[in-house]
């Protein structure tokens, strides 16, 4: 079915997730967001309605609107009680015939899969840590540290503690087993880079423009287990990680490290396939940029 609306006279869905499990601070902080979001759409001209997936089924979410005449602007990154939600709601819209930004369904799934990515950057010849997958707590051929030993299906710093930085053989053991056990899934064990820490975030398809670098400062930290972004440092207000960890907006950078942070993170951008917009993080070994995931 054709439409005669052009793209600027479509209204914009604009799509978020909230649990109903949620503390009101989890609330205080998305809501606030989703409220400049709408207010920058419609100032760009835009009719805009939010949608709000919580815990009603995903199709009921999507019936009353017409995808000829609705765009969605997919900021779900999550539905309650549903496994990598965020791509399950990216195939619903694909179904029903939705226009959206954001990567597709493969690209968000892939990304749950940390060795499936480290793969492709290998492929491509794009730099990352060295790095291995364990189904059992024997490790006998891993010997590089400091390494870093993480759920390999995971989001989010899920599984990500100051322990997971190991310094011997025998922690680099007990995380892999605490991995396998908590999880239920191989441990992804990768060369710890303890250095500087960037998070580049790129946005368009064909010409990919690459926004102001930031930087994560460890700074606070002399402990090398604790010089990394953990699950508290994103999720736990009020935790050591959470105060001590510091955003330098934008990151400071010499000419020739922001053109090495560009051109890995657009090289990664490609490899992996992202569409319209992603979020490339990056540590600094030396002088040399790698990828992480």
């Amino acid at each position: 079915m054709k439409s005669d609306l052009k793209w600027t006279d479509r209204h914009v869905l604009l799509l978020f997730n909230v649990d109903p499990l949620w503390e009101a601070t989890e609330l205080d902080n998305i809501l606030p967001v989703v409220d400049q979001i709408k207010k920058a759409l419609e100032h760009e001209g835009h009719s805009v309605k939010l949608l709000m997936a919580g815990d009603q089924d995903i199709g009921d979410i999507l019936a009353p609107y017409d995808p000829m005449e609705h765009v969605v602007f997919n900021w779900c990154e999550d539905l309650p009680g549903i496994q990598k939600g965020e791509v399950v709601m990216a195939a619903m819209l694909e179904k029903n015939n939705f226009c959206y930004t954001g990567s597709p369904p493969d690209v968000l799934s892939l990304s749950w899969n940390k060795a499936a990515v480290k793969t492709v950057l290998d492929r491509y010849s794009i730099a990352t840590p060295s790095w291995e997958v364990f189904m059992t707590p024997r490790v006998n051929g891993w010997g590089d540290f400091p390494a870093i030993v993480k759920p390999s299906f995971e989001h989010c710093s899920n599984g990500i503690t100051t322990e997971a930085v190991v310094l011997t053989h025998k922690e680099l053991t007990e995380r892999v087993s605490y991995v396998l056990d908590r999880f239920h899934q191989p441990a992804l064990v990768e060369n710890f880079i303890d250095g500087r820490e960037f998070h580049v975030t790129l946005w368009g398809n064909g010409r990919i423009e690459m926004l102001p670098p930031v930087e994560m400062d460890f700074s606070a930290f002399d402990n090398i287990k604790d010089r990394l972004c953990t699950y508290d440092s994103k999720f736990v207000p009020g935790s050591l990680h959470y105060e001590k960890i510091n955003l330098q907006v934008p990151a400071q950078l010499d000419e020739d490290q922001i053109q090495q942070l560009e051109r890995i993170s657009k090289q990664a951008y490609h490899a992996i396939g992202c569409r319209d917009y992603a979020r490339i993080d990056l540590r600094l070994q030396w002088n040399i940029l790698r990828a992480r995931c």
